[in-house]
């Protein structure tokens, strides 16, 4: 009986002991899953916010791993290209980034294109010529996925040769007039041979080709040795061939011989176009446009029929390319009109359409602060014929009359108002009905102008010495910040500029050489192989502040 007793209490007490090790079993597995819960949420959360803080920054660009055919190859004839990368990449403004020299007549397919992926397919639709390296230089366009870092230039080079070409040429680019030159310029470059002539550029693909993409610097690689001619374009319409209706051209007046040491730097510019008239238009009753290309400041515009009863004034529109022609004294349905430029002449037949007719508009050509430099004047939409001053009053702040003189311009387009300016004064101008009248035969209403003026002490001077000037006669410009001309002085002669009374502000000058002495700057020509006449800014600003007298010293390079 005692020994089935104990037997029992050691059954119990081992199944105690077990009890008691399942549930520490238990509960190390429940703090095991506990711990692996936390470790998956705080993965689940790392997911969820992107890569792990605390990781260096990725700076590096993408890099090719491969390429099918190699990179480099020779006696290349493929028609499909592929570059693989080592990270996921993105391409971006293509179409403008891959310049293909020589330029290939059908565009290549590239892909894929909007999604990121790690390769670059490039499929050929031309047929390549012969013993050539080609160069596809992908500029900006290839960036990785993740970080944006940028590929620049990269190439991928191939021969149908057995050799790659190896020879390359440099340089920089200026806009001839403008302080900074057009981004992606392409450079282009054509064999000279027999068959060469001045017409290539507006006809033919140039042999090698580049871009300056978003900087003044070009170079261009992978060149045979040989004769070129050197030609620079913004090529608005991105085919190699020059418009000049639309594209800038820079060109070096001499052939190139490669291999060469030297960089050539090229200075674009914009031709002027031959004359040519265009469709004039009826801007209302009595008032037709006629519109111009090139030079027309010698246009001439008269009926081609006797119009007994026709009066007519034409003023050519400031900076537009037009001639405003202004007519009474006729009521026809339409009217037909010789234009005449130096030896062309053009015959135009207009529908006179419109039945509104211009109602006259004078305005201030300053309102608040007339500046001392400046001279006051009253601007009209319509050519003016008559002023009666009788019913004009000039008063200055304490109605005191003001005299003065007032005419109407040669332009026929503004009254010209001259009196003696007092400092720290205000001024009104009243004109009564009926004292202005124009050739269309309107007269003004009242007509309330008012504007002051400031002290010397408000404004600045500034004193200027050129130095190192090649020849005279130079055309000196001192300029607003939005290039607009402040003041003009024409120099035969070294002698000190002063500029006087100018706003406070910041202000720039530039130096035109006047070559052919007719007080204007003059473009170039392709076809002429004439440069445009040079022109050289002031390398800094120049801030002109109140009651400042300071001298500056401009060397010309």
């Amino acid at each position: 009986m005692q020994q089935l007793l104990l037997q029992n209490e050691t059954i119990r007490a081992k199944n105690i002991v077990n009890l008691r090790l399942n549930f520490i079993e238990m509960k190390n597995r429940s703090i095991i899953l506990y711990i692996q819960l936390i470790v998956m949420m705080g993965l689940v959360s790392c997911a969820k916010t992107g890569r792990p803080t605390g990781g260096p920054e990725d700076k590096e660009p993408p890099v090719m791993r491969k390429s099918s055919p190699l990179n480099m190859s020779t006696n290349f004839s493929s028609k499909e290209i592929k570059i693989e990368f080592d990270e996921y990449i993105k391409l971006t403004d293509i179409n403008t980034q891959l310049i293909v020299s020589p330029p290939l007549k059908y565009t290549p397919i590239i892909s894929p294109l909007g999604t990121p992926s790690k390769y670059i397919k490039i499929k050929i639709l031309d047929t390549l010529k012969d013993n050539t390296t080609y160069t596809f230089n992908f500029g900006q366009s290839i960036i990785d996925n993740t970080e944006g870092n940028v590929a620049t230039n990269f190439k991928y080079i191939f021969s149908t040769g057995d050799v790659i070409d190896s020879l390359s040429i440099s340089g920089t680019i200026k806009d001839a007039f403008n302080e900074k030159a057009d981004k992606n310029v392409s450079i282009m470059m054509y064999e000279v041979d027999a068959a060469i002539n001045d017409s290539i550029i507006y006809k033919e693909k140039p042999f090698y080709v580049a871009n300056t993409l978003d900087t003044i610097a070009w170079e261009i690689t992978n060149m045979k040795a040989g004769k070129y001619l050197l030609v620079a374009m913004n090529d608005v319409s991105k085919n190699y061939t020059f418009d000049p209706k639309q594209d800038k051209i820079g060109f070096h007046s001499t052939t190139i011989e490669i291999p060469t040491d030297s960089t050539y730097e090229l200075t674009l510019f914009e031709e002027i176009l031959p004359y040519k008239l265009v469709r004039p238009s009826v801007a209302s009753k009595s008032h037709i446009i006629f519109g111009y290309e090139g030079v027309g400041d010698s246009m001439k515009v008269k009926p081609l029929y006797n119009e007994p009863n026709l009066t007519s004034i034409a003023l050519f529109e400031k900076d537009k390319d037009s001639l405003n022609y202004w007519y009474k004294g006729v009521e026809k349905d339409s009217l037909n009109f010789l234009v005449e430029n130096k030896k062309q002449r053009d015959t135009v037949t207009l529908r006179l359409i419109s039945k509104v007719t211009d109602s006259l508009n004078i305005s201030a050509s300053t309102r608040g602060i007339l500046p001392l430099r400046d001279r006051y004047s009253l601007i009209s939409n319509i050519p003016l014929v008559s002023i009666d001053t009788s019913k004009i009053s000039f008063m200055s702040r304490d109605s005191v009359k003001v005299s003065y003189t007032a005419k109407i311009s040669n332009t026929s387009d503004s009254i010209l108002v001259d009196f003696e300016k007092k400092y720290k004064e205000q001024y009104r101008i009243q004109i009564l009905p009926q004292g202005i009248e124009d050739f269309l035969g309107n007269s003004n209403d009242t007509l309330n102008f008012s504007f002051g003026t400031k002290k010397p002490a408000d404004y600045g001077n500034v004193y200027f010495t050129i130095q190192n000037v090649k020849s005279y006669p130079i055309i000196v410009d001192l300029l607003d910040e939005k290039f607009n001309i402040v003041e003009r002085k024409y120099l035969k002669e070294a002698r000190e500029l002063p500029f006087l009374n100018l706003i406070p502000a910041k202000y720039k000058m530039r130096v035109i050489y006047d070559t052919n002495e007719n007080g204007i700057w003059d473009t170039g020509n392709y076809l002429l192989k004439r440069q445009p006449e040079k022109v050289i800014y002031y390398p800094k600003e120049i801030e002109i502040r109140a009651n400042w007298d300071p001298r500056e010293t401009f060397i010309l390079k």
